[in-house]
């Protein structure tokens, strides 16, 4: 899947899960960001459904 663009949305408990299945997946240092709070639209984790803090990306 080489240049496509993955964006996995999660929460503070499941951070480290995200980045080692874009790691593991993709085999290349992921991206971490915050969620901006404007951009926020309950946008939830993809994992347990909490409140996403982090956007982790390939």
């Amino acid at each position: 899947m080489k240049g496509m663009e993955v964006m996995v949305y999660c929460c503070k408990e499941h951070v480290e899960l995200a980045l080692d299945v874009i790691v593991d997946e993709y085999e290349k240092a992921p991206v971490l960001e915050e969620v901006k709070e404007e951009g926020n639209l309950s946008t939830s984790c993809e994992y347990c459904q909490n409140r996403a803090v982090y956007i982790v990306g390939n």
